[in-house]
């Protein structure tokens, strides 16, 4: 299952409305080690992040004037944002301890790496890539408060997982689900997909069907600790963000002079 898949033609732009996925293979145990110093492992990475994202940023503006003209991304502007996104989700997936691997330094990672995303070329409205911009603005913010959310309290998971040397199911579902919807959000920020953020509490089984590859997140099935655990993250997320515009507005005041 590649990260990006590309075939020209009618059948290329047969499911518009096609949602990305995200695969994750749940690791049984995780080594207490690797999760203890899991954030320093990946400081490599997140340099690396970086500068691909001072690539991926004038990629993704020459992408905006070629899919507003031609009605789809070109291959090469496809190729890279897509291996870029699935790059940045891998270590997304490895510093937020849903696998026990640190990713490979590559936009295309090997065959049997835990963690891959699904995104496929597909004809784009020229009008809805027009105001991208402010079309996304609903799902940013709900991406934005899960995404602090869930950091807010990320010492929390970070000490049950290390103790129980694994990630208990909910959170491993409320976690899954706040890494997939951030990455379809950043699929269609880039246009790699015209399809706008869904499925954030999770997915009908019925969704995948039986004959098709089915992972730990493929469907995402959420139990109700699992729901409550991203209701949770938005909680926090809102009151983060309060507590932010608060302290910076008690900080611009002017201070009265003696």
């Amino acid at each position: 299952m590649a990260d990006a898949q590309w075939s020209p033609g009618p059948r290329a732009w047969a499911a518009a409305e096609w949602l990305p996925a995200l695969d994750v293979i749940e690791p049984p145990r995780q080594r207490r080690l690797t999760v203890l110093v899991r954030l320093l492992l990946l400081i490599p990475h997140f340099i690396v992040l970086f500068l691909l994202y001072i690539a991926a940023v004038p990629t993704a503006i020459a992408g905006w004037f070629a899919a507003l003209f031609l009605g789809r991304l070109p291959e090469p502007v496809f190729r890279f944002l897509a291996g870029y996104l699935g790059y940045q989700v891998r270590v997304g997936a490895s510093s937020m301890l849903l696998v026990d691997r640190c990713p490979p330094f590559a936009l295309d990672p090997p065959p049997d790496y835990p963690v891959r995303i699904e995104v496929r070329p597909t004809a784009l409205n020229r009008l809805a890539v027009l105001f991208r911009l402010i079309l996304m603005i609903p799902a940013a913010v709900v991406q934005s408060l899960a995404m602090s959310g869930w950091w807010a309290v990320s010492i929390v998971w970070w000490l049950i997982t290390l103790i129980l040397g694994r990630m208990p199911r909910p959170l491993f579902e409320a976690t899954a689900a706040v890494l997939r919807y951030e990455m379809r959000f950043g699929a269609y920020a880039m246009m790699l997909t015209p399809a706008y953020p869904k499925g954030f509490f999770g997915d009908d089984d019925l969704s995948v069907p039986q004959r098709r590859t089915r992972t730990a997140t493929r469907p995402l099935v959420m139990s109700d600790a699992g729901k409550g655990l991203l209701i949770l993250c938005l909680v926090l997320g809102v009151a983060t963000a309060i507590t932010t515009s608060t302290t910076t507005t008690w900080s611009n005041e002017p201070t009265g002079s003696m």
